[in-house]
């Protein structure tokens, strides 16, 4: 019977076209694409038209091709700049934070510094607490949470530095004051503090597991200051702040916190933690310390609200100023 070529079945279709001496010039998948394309101009729902078919497949050949909307050349560009985008903004941002492990030590913390330095700094302070230290920590205490002025003189290797260092972190972190200023005898001195506090934040792993709203983003530095500006959390900014003279916590707002009671002490009413934004700012006492102030990522100028101020040697020459709410003056004794 011999075959009507205005009536072909595909697979028909098919083997006629690659009988030819070049072989497989089609595949029924193909051929199911062009018939989906031409719809009823090349056939109906079951044959194929080979007539029509090789008019379609002519009229697709030459016909004209559809100008670009946008220069290709712009478009791959484009692609090229907005992946580079993705990939920056995915390496920039810190992710989420991690859990609480101890919320319980954490909010007994919140005012009592013995207990404080006890529990995450059991390394520095492994020996037991005298009378004097005691009194010198519930005047930190007193100054920290309810303002005061005192001084205290300690010999040497008594750890004034040492507790100094950690009443400024156990201030800012929990939202006690939100400005500390520490004060050395000189600014080599004040920077050798701020030093040993960043390295706490940056490397306590003890703090890391109850305070990860401040310390996460700052161990995500990896000790790189320059990520500084660019560091993002859920796609906003931390502001965070890591230079020789002064640290500034980073401003997040940590999900799900408002919403769990055991955390929602730490965080303020819109959601932020307490500690977004404190700053720790070191200077020594003979350099610029009036006027000092800092604009946060919120428009408010902040001034301090604690001073320490640690003073080494055997004599101490007190400066003429003085602070409106907190000092602690922590000179040595002879």
């Amino acid at each position: 019977m011999a075959t009507d070529p205005r009536r072909l079945r595909p697979s028909e279709l098919c083997r006629l076209l690659n009988s030819t001496p070049l072989g497989e010039v089609i595949s029924e998948r193909q051929l199911y694409r062009h018939r989906t394309r031409a719809g009823l101009r090349i056939g109906d729902a079951r044959h194929v038209d080979l007539l029509r078919y090789v008019a379609w497949l002519v009229s697709q050949r030459h016909a004209p091709r559809r100008e670009p909307e946008v220069d290709p050349y712009e478009a791959v560009k484009e692609r090229s700049r907005a992946r580079n985008l993705a990939l920056s903004l995915a390496g920039r941002d810190i992710g989420d934070l991690p859990n609480v492990v101890n919320p319980a030590r954490k909010t007994r913390a919140a005012g009592d510094f013995r207990f404080f330095c006890d529990s995450y700094f059991p390394l520095t302070f492994h020996l037991p607490w005298s009378q004097d230290h005691l009194k010198v920590i519930a005047k930190i205490e007193q100054a920290v949470l309810r303002g005061g002025l005192f001084a205290m003189a300690m010999p040497r290797g008594s750890g004034k530095s040492t507790i100094s260092e950690c009443a400024c972190i156990w201030a800012v972190l929990y939202g006690h004051r939100e400005f500390v200023c520490l004060i050395g005898s000189d600014e080599g001195h004040a920077m050798d503090m701020l030093d040993a506090i960043k390295m706490e934040l940056d490397g306590n792993d003890l703090l890391l597991e109850d305070f990860p709203e401040a310390l996460f983003p700052i161990q995500a530095l990896d000790g790189i200051a320059n990520r500084c500006n660019g560091q993002l959390y859920k796609g906003e900014r931390t502001h965070i702040g890591w230079t020789a003279r002064k640290v500034v916590l980073p401003t997040l707002k940590p999900d799900g916190w408002l919403q769990r009671e055991e955390l929602r002490p730490f965080v303020r009413a819109d959601g932020t933690s307490r500690a977004s934004g404190a700053i720790i700012k070191v200077a020594g006492i003979t350099g610029r310390i009036r006027g000092m102030k800092y604009k946060r990522a919120d428009s408010r100028t902040v001034r301090p609200t604690l001073v320490v101020l640690d003073s080494r040697g055997s004599r101490v020459e007190r400066v003429g100023f003085r602070w409106e709410r907190s000092r602690i003056d922590v000179p040595i004794g002879e």
